[in-house]
C-alpha cells in the first residue's frame, strides 16, 4: 500500500460444487490418513476439540432456514467468535447466537480496522454446511457444522503456520494462508467433517517476515480458481504479486507459484466474474484490476478502474456487479462488470467508519459490509441496476477491527 493509502488506512463466491476428481482424491487421501488412526498426529497438528455431530445429516428445513443466516467474525484478542444473525425478509439482521471458536483473534502491527488485514478469514461450504473460522492469535482454524442459525464446534486445527487470515474451500479441499514468518498456505483434506492437515501440501510464500508495518506487508488473501485447478494468493506490499500455484490430480500445490508482478498496485482482495477473470482490488492506487486467468497460472492485464477513493482493499461480487470496500473513505464502489471484463463505474455508497470485508446473499437481493471503525455490519438491498439501499445496522458484540463474513 502506498504511503498515502496506508495513513488513510490507519485513520479510519462463488459457486459450490460436488467434489471433482482433485476433490475426491482429496477425501480419499484424508480418509486414508483417518483411517490409519491418529489423522491429526500424523498431519502434526493436534485436534482441540470435536463434536461427533454430522453436518450432512441436516434436515431440509434447516437447510432452508441456512439460507436466511449471516454469520460474523468478532476476531477478538481475548477469545475469538462467530455471531449468528437472521436476516428478516427486508434484509435486516437480528442476532439469533454468539459461539466461541476456541482460539483468539489477533491484531497485525499497524492495523486499526482491519486487525487481520485480510480477506476471507471465515468461509462457508453450502453443499455440506460447513464454516470455517480462522484463529490468527491461536494460529489454528475452527470447524463448525451449520444447522439453520446454529453452529456446532466441530474441530478446532493447527493451521500449518504462523496468523492464519484467509481460508478457500472447494470440496474436500481446504486451504489456509498464513501471515507471519514469511507467509505460507497449508492445505487440508476434508475426512467427512474433519479436517486432515497434509504435510506436503505447505508452501512458504518467501515474504520478509521483518516488513513493518504487518498489516500492509502480508498475504491479503487465498481462494481457488472456479474451476477448482489452481490457488490464488495475493500478497500486498510485502511482494506486490499475484501467486498462483496449479493442483495436481490429488489438490496439492505445485512446488513454486506462477508469479505476476503489480509493482506498487499492492494487490488485496479478488473475485472472479462470470467469465473467470479475476478482479482485484489493489490499494496502491486505490482501483480495481482486472486479469484473465491463462491455463499455465500466467494473468495477462484486461483494464482497470479507478476508485477515487481511499484505503480500496475488499471486493464481492453480486451477478454481474462488484463492490470494493474503501476502508479509508467509508464507502462502497459499484461497478457493473460487461462481458469483456470491462468495468463501468455506478458511483458511490456511504457506510459506517473503516468499511472492510463484505458478503452478498445467496439469492443475490442483499449486501452486508463490516465497518472495522465501530464493529458493525450495515445492510443494503441490492437493485437490478446495481444501486444500495440501507436497510439497516447491527453492532457485533466485540468486534471493532474484526474481520470475515459470510452470508446464506
Amino acid at each position: 500500500m502506498t504511503s498515502t493509502s496506508a495513513a488513510a488506512h490507519r485513520s479510519t463466491h462463488r459457486p459450490t460444487h460436488r467434489p471433482g476428481r482433485r476433490a475426491r482424491a482429496a477425501l480419499a487421501t484424508g480418509a486414508a490418513l483417518a483411517t490409519a488412526g491418529g489423522a491429526a498426529l500424523l498431519a502434526g497438528a493436534p485436534v482441540a476439540s470435536a463434536a461427533p455431530a454430522s453436518p450432512a445429516a441436516a434436515a431440509s428445513a434447516s437447510v432452508r432456514a441456512a439460507s436466511t443466516a449471516v454469520f460474523v467474525q468478532s476476531d477478538a484478542p481475548g477469545g475469538n467468535t462467530v455471531v449468528a444473525y437472521h436476516r428478516a425478509p427486508d434484509g435486516s439482521l437480528v442476532q439469533r447466537g454468539v459461539y466461541p471458536t476456541g482460539g483468539r483473534g489477533g491484531v497485525l502491527d499497524g492495523s486499526v480496522v482491519d486487525h487481520l488485514a485480510s480477506q476471507g478469514s471465515l468461509a462457508y461450504d453450502r453443499h455440506d454446511h460447513l464454516l470455517y473460522a480462522v484463529n490468527a492469535g491461536s494460529d489454528t482454524v475452527t470447524v463448525f457444522a451449520v444447522r439453520g442459525e446454529r453452529l456446532t464446534q466441530l474441530q478446532v486445527i493447527g493451521s500449518g503456520g504462523s496468523f492464519p487470515v484467509s481460508i478457500a474451500v472447494r470440496g474436500g479441499l481446504v486451504y489456509v494462508a498464513n501471515a507471519l514468518d514469511g507467509g505460507s498456505i497449508q492445505g487440508f483434506a476434508r475426512a467427512g467433517d474433519r479436517l486432515v492437515r497434509v504435510p506436503s501440501w505447505r508452501r512458504g510464500l518467501g515474504l520478509d517476515p521483518d516488513a513493518a508495518p504487518q498489516f500492509t506487508h502480508t498475504p491479503g488473501q487465498i481462494s481457488f480458481t472456479p474451476d477448482g485447478s489452481k490457488l490464488v494468493v495475493t500478497t500486498k506490499a510485502a511482494a506486490d504479486t499475484i501467486d498462483v500455484f496449479p493442483l495436481d490430480a490429488f489438490g496439492g500445490p505445485s512446488a513454486r507459484p506462477v508469479v505476476t508482478a503489480t509493482p506498487g498496485a499492492v494487490p488485496f482482495g479478488f473475485v472472479f466474474d462470470a467469465a473467470g477473470r479475476l478482479q482485484v482490488t489493489e490499494a496502491g492506487p486505490n482501483a480495481v484490476a482486472t486479469f484473465a486467468v491463462r491455463p499455465d497460472g500466467r494473468l495477462t492485464p484486461v483494464g482497470q478502474a479507478a476508485t477515487g477513493q481511499a484505503a480500496t482493499c475488499w471486493i464481492v461480487r453480486a451477478g454481474d456487479h462488484l463492490y470494493a470496500s474503501n476502508a479509508g473513505s467509508g464507502t462502497l464502489s459499484g461497478y457493473r462488470a460487461d462481458a469483456a471484463g470491462g468495468l463501468t463505474a455506478l458511483g458511490e455508497t456511504g457506510t459506517g467508519g473503516g468499511t472492510v470485508d463484505t458478503a452478498v446473499s445467496s439469492d443475490g437481493r442483499f449486501l452486508y459490509a463490516q465497518t472495522g471503525a465501530t464493529g458493525s455490519v450495515d445492510a443494503f438491498r441490492l437493485g437490478e441496476d446495481g444501486s444500495l439501499t440501507p436497510v439497516g445496522t447491527v453492532t457485533v458484540p466485540d468486534a471493532v477491527g474484526g474481520e470475515g463474513i459470510v452470508a446464506g
